[in-house]
């Protein structure tokens, strides 16, 4: 075992980071796919992924930060949630313990990370964090979150007719399984780091796993969809 403090540890042995969490839990409005064991799971890639190459706490202040403004996928400013997002760390961050130098990096990273805004971060930190924040929509809980917001829109788990789409257009709004092919399936090649992509791509096969363990279920085999 890694003899490295947890994301946990590590917050309590700061006291800055601790006041950090707490700010950024009273003001997320928080769903189970977006709350604050997500950014404290994004905090341990973020960390995992940079490795020698980005401070650990500054890593945990970005994935603590990267989603405290959460603008709901069908809102006209979705697209501007990192922005938004990265306006509040420096408000934030500006009134903590932390280097203006910190500040911008940290700021940087968040305004970049998100995938609605089809940046290329810069610093390791920013690629950390995409990274991370990526592999949440991946594996098995990258399944329970995709599940978790096509409820929230109304969305079937599949179609019943036809899970695989194999005679219909792929509809990620109506069915949440086919936004597994519409996008997740597609993510690792947009990954910046080998770190993140390997796993990415091991969260691929996960999931992959489980929809052919669906097709046992419905009687109808998995196939590739679309």
């Amino acid at each position: 075992m890694s003899d490295s403090p947890t994301i946990r540890e590590r917050i309590e042995l700061d006291a800055t980071l601790r006041e950090l969490e707490a700010i950024v839990e009273q003001r997320m409005h928080a769903d189970a796919a977006h709350d604050l064991a997500h950014c404290i799971r994004v905090a341990d890639w973020t960390v995992r992924i940079a490795g020698h190459d980005a401070s650990p706490r500054l890593c945990i202040a970005a994935a603590l930060l990267h989603d405290v403004v959460n603008v709901p996928k069908n809102h006209p400013d979705r697209a501007r949630a990192s922005e938004l997002s990265a306006d509040a760390a420096y408000e934030i961050l500006g009134h903590l313990v932390f280097d203006p130098g910190d500040i911008d990096l940290v700021a940087h990273a968040v305004r970049d990370h998100s995938f609605t805004r089809g940046a290329i971060p810069e610093s390791m930190l920013g690629k950390a964090l995409q990274d991370a924040d990526r592999l949440e929509a991946l594996g098995v809980i990258g399944a329970f979150r995709c599940i978790a917001t096509g409820v929230r829109f109304d969305a079937a788990f599949f179609d019943a007719n036809d899970p695989w789409a194999a005679h219909r257009s792929l509809d990620d709004k109506r069915y949440s399984v086919d936004h597994f092919f519409v996008k997740l399936f597609k993510l690792p090649a947009t990954f910046q780091t080998e770190v993140g992509r390997a796993e990415a791509m091991r969260r691929v096969e996960i999931m992959r796993a489980m929809l052919a363990a669906l097709g046992d279920e419905i009687g109808v085999p998995f196939t590739s969809g679309g």
